[in-house]
C-alpha cells in the first residue's frame, strides 16, 4: 500500500482573511462590551393618589404617610369625599345619609379644636346598627404630630356601632377608642381593648373643628 502524502501550506496573517462579521472584539471600555458599567435608571416617582378634592384636615404629606397602612387592595384606589362638616353641616344623621347604598370602606378624618388630626379607617361603610360590625382591617390613627396607627388586637370584635345619638369605634370595659355624639360637635377617645390605643386627642373628651368621611373605591 502506498503511503499517504501530506501537504502543508503556510498561512498568512489571519487578520487579513477573517470573514465579514468575525472581527476581533473591541478594546475594553468600548460601547457594547458586557463588562461596561450600566447607566443607573432614573428614580421612579411615587404614584400620585387621586382625591376628588383637597382635604381640609390632612396635608398631602400626611395622606401619603397614611396610605401604606391601608389594606393593599385600597392603596391605589381614588378617594371620594362623601361628607364634610364645612360643606354639609354638623350632623351624625346627615353623615349616615351620605353613605346610604354604599358598601365601600371609608376613612374618617377629624380635627379637634386643639388642631390635633386623627381618625379611623373603617373596613365597611359607617351605618346605623343595633350591634357591633366591621372586620379586623379597621384601625385608629393619630398624627401627634408623627403618625401612630393602632390596629386590631384580636381581644374582641367591637369595631363599630352607631345609632342616631352616638357613633362608637373600638370598645371594651365600657371604654371606646373613639366616639362621636349626634351633633358631631363633641367626641372622646380612650384606651380600649379592641385597638390598645392611646387617646387620639390631647383631651379625652374633645370638641370637633372639622370632620370628613372619604370613600375608598
Amino acid at each position: 500500500m502506498k503511503g499517504l502524502r501530506v501537504c502543508y501550506h503556510l498561512l498568512t496573517d489571519l487578520d487579513e482573511d477573517l470573514p465579514p462579521g468575525c472581527a476581533e472584539p473591541a478594546d475594553e471600555g468600548q460601547p457594547g462590551r458586557e463588562d461596561a458599567p450600566e447607566e443607573p435608571s432614573p428614580p421612579q416617582e411615587p404614584c400620585k393618589l387621586q382625591l376628588s378634592g383637597p382635604s381640609s384636615i390632612l396635608q398631602d404629606k400626611e395622606i401619603q404617610e397614611l396610605v401604606p397602612h391601608l389594606p393593599l387592595r385600597l392603596t391605589q384606589q381614588p378617594w371620594s369625599l362623601l361628607y364634610c362638616t364645612t360643606r354639609d353641616g354638623f350632623s351624625l344623621k346627615t353623615m349616615y345619609r351620605s353613605m346610604n347604598h354604599l358598601s365601600s370602606p371609608v376613612l374618617l378624618l377629624i380635627r379637634d379644636t386643639e388642631a390635633q388630626a386623627f381618625g379611623a379607617f373603617c373596613a365597611s361603610t359607617i351605618h346605623l346598627s343595633n350591634h357591633f360590625y366591621g372586620t379586623g382591617e379597621t384601625f385608629l390613627f393619630s398624627f401627634s404630630p408623627e403618625l401612630k396607627v393602632f390596629t386590631w388586637t384580636g381581644r374582641n370584635s367591637f369595631f363599630m356601632k352607631g345609632d342616631m345619638d352616638l357613633l362608637m369605634i373600638g370598645g371594651g370595659s365600657g371604654k371606646f377608642g373613639l366616639w362621636l355624639d349626634g351633633d358631631l360637635y363633641h367626641g372622646g377617645s380612650h384606651p380600649c381593648e379592641t385597638f390598645d390605643n392611646e387617646p387620639l386627642s390631647p383631651r379625652e373628651e374633645f370638641c370637633i373643628q372639622a370632620l370628613e368621611v372619604w370613600g375608598l373605591a
